[in-house]
């Protein structure tokens, strides 16, 4: 297959974010993250703070114990009221990883990238995670914090991905049904990682 797009979940200290880089570095192919809101900014012409500013407000809002709004793939015209509004912020985000998909090879980062691909046939959709141990030693040595502020912070955006991605597409975070590949990278370690995903992608499109 000329086109693949990796997109990867992952627990927050897990490192999954290290191994989207590894991979995109050792495959010669482009890793987006943050750099989607400036694409979707650009693509819509909603200023990126405001994309920047419903991060966060998902961060500390209940808004995901609603009843959730759940990514059908349309867009809300810039005359409606709800031009502005998260869901169709997240509708521009979901626009751009569709057109990437369709256009390059790559790797994507969060955004419930795997299920805004689930009809296209080029995506390998990875989980990456480790022991709630491992996560917390990660994050005290990545920040100088305590073992407590090391847990808390690791369940806050863990509950806040598991929202998230509960919110935008009915379907529980966690579940390895969602992905092609799980990997424990305190077992197996980043640069295993990297390897069984390569291989992955030799055996299913070569």
């Amino acid at each position: 297959m000329d086109r693949y797009v990796i997109t990867i979940a992952r627990g927050y200290g897990s490192g999954g974010k290290t191994i989207g880089k590894m991979l995109s570095e050792e495959l010669g192919i482009n890793y987006y993250n943050r750099e989607l809101i400036r694409l979707a900014s650009d693509d819509s012409g909603i200023h990126e703070r405001l994309f920047s500013a419903a991060d966060e407000r998902a961060k500390l809002s209940m808004l995901f114990r609603r009843e959730g709004a759940v990514y059908k793939g349309g867009l809300i015209p810039p005359e409606s009221a709800d031009f502005v509004s998260d869901q169709n912020l997240f509708n521009y985000q979901a626009r751009i990883i569709r057109k990437l998909a369709e256009h390059e090879s790559c790797v994507i980062i969060g955004r419930c990238a795997d299920y805004v691909l689930r009809d296209y046939p080029n995506v390998v959709r990875v989980f990456v995670y480790a022991p709630h141990e491992s996560c917390v030693k990660t994050v005290m040595d990545m920040f100088s914090v305590s073992e407590k502020e090391a847990e808390k912070t690791i369940r806050s955006i863990d509950r806040h991905r598991s929202a998230y991605y509960k919110y935008y597409t009915g379907n529980d975070w966690e579940n390895a049904k969602n992905y092609d590949l799980c990997l424990n990278s305190a077992q197996l370690g980043f640069e295993k990682c990297v390897r069984i995903v390569k291989e992955y992608l030799k055996i299913r499109f070569d």
